[in-house]
């Protein structure tokens, strides 16, 4: 019987052939679902949005630009703010020491009147008892009030200029006042410090003309005179006497300050002895008054020493040179 020939195997079959379509189609589909116009709508809203940017972008820029000028002009305000409220601070303090100094004004006028109302009527009360002792023919060899001869035509004030007496600078120009009310008229008038500078250049080496208004312009000047000054008063005495000493001329010194800061004391006294001489009725060239500030007393003890030195020396000077030496009690 003869063998039953075989078939051979088909290479594709349908099954296979159903994958493949199967597979071709879903790639269509896709194909198909992915496939839209959307690109053109991106480029589009892309090239939107970047405009829209820009747009922001620049008017971040402005803002920040506007911002910084802003910032400017309040830094400026700021500024100007602060200057004016430093002009009104030195004004209320201008304002406040106006105010004090004319209330101490006031007070002292005050009591200055009062005072010369009394000073008067005891001089009308002495001039009656001494032409009742005396007789009517008598007159007084020598003009004093609180003991300081005021028959002196000419007077020179050395002041001590250092930064101690500025604590005390009112009652300085108090008793400048009071010491020019007890001469009512005299032929000149003059203002140094005690390093011998003067308070009025275009009067250096002259007399300043006595006059109610000139007594008000050394005051008015006295009030914001700043210059150096050693606490010695040796070289503004000594460079009074040796400008203006005239044999004709009676003339006093009036030394003001509170401290001597100099080596000695025997030197200073020896130094104006030299040229302060004596004349042939043994009366010095010039009169030398002082008046002592007790600034330095305030302090505790071993920081007055300069303060008693400089009351040593003005009650040795003045007694040499036919003077008085007046020493305060307080500066108030």
């Amino acid at each position: 019987m003869a063998r039953r020939r075989q078939r051979a195997p088909e290479e594709f079959s349908l099954s296979f052939l159903d994958v493949i379509c199967c597979g071709f189609g879903a790639i269509i589909l896709l194909l198909m679902i992915t496939k839209t116009v959307e690109p053109q709508i991106i480029e589009a809203s892309t090239i939107n949005l970047e405009g829209r940017l820009a747009a922001l972008q620049a008017q971040v820029f402005e803002i920040r630009g506007e911002s910084r000028i802003l910032n400017r002009d309040l830094n400026a305000k700021h500024e100007q703010l602060s200057e004016y409220e430093e002009r009104i601070a030195i004004l209320r303090g201008e304002l406040a020491s106006t105010r004090s100094r004319h209330d101490t004004v006031l007070v002292q006028t005050r009591s200055n009147a009062v005072i010369s109302s009394e000073l008067a009527q005891a001089r009308q009360d002495l001039t009656e008892e001494m032409e009742r002792l005396l007789g009517r023919q008598y007159q007084s060899r020598n003009q004093l009030i609180g003991g300081i001869p005021v028959d002196s035509e000419y007077i020179i004030f050395i002041i001590d200029t250092s930064g101690s007496m500025r604590s005390a600078w009112n009652r300085v120009i108090q008793e400048v006042e009071a010491t020019l009310s007890i001469y009512p008229g005299v032929k000149g008038i003059q203002v140094m410090n005690d390093m011998g500078n003067y308070l009025f250049s275009r009067y250096r080496g002259k007399w300043i003309p006595d006059s109610p208004s000139r007594r008000k312009l050394i005051l008015s000047n006295l009030s914001g005179w700043h210059v150096f000054s050693n606490s010695s008063p040796v070289e503004g005495i000594t460079a009074a006497i040796r400008t203006f000493y005239d044999p004709e001329k009676k003339i006093s010194l009036y030394v003001f300050g509170d401290e001597f800061t100099g080596n000695s004391i025997a030197q200073v006294v020896d130094t104006v002895d030299e040229i302060n001489r004596e004349d042939a009725n043994g009366n010095r060239l010039v009169r030398i008054h002082a008046v002592g500030f007790p600034i330095v007393f305030r302090q505790a003890g071993h920081m007055q020493q300069t303060g008693i030195r400089f009351a040593t020396l003005m009650r040795e000077l003045t007694h040499r040179n036919g003077g008085t030496f007046v020493a305060l009690d307080n500066i108030n």
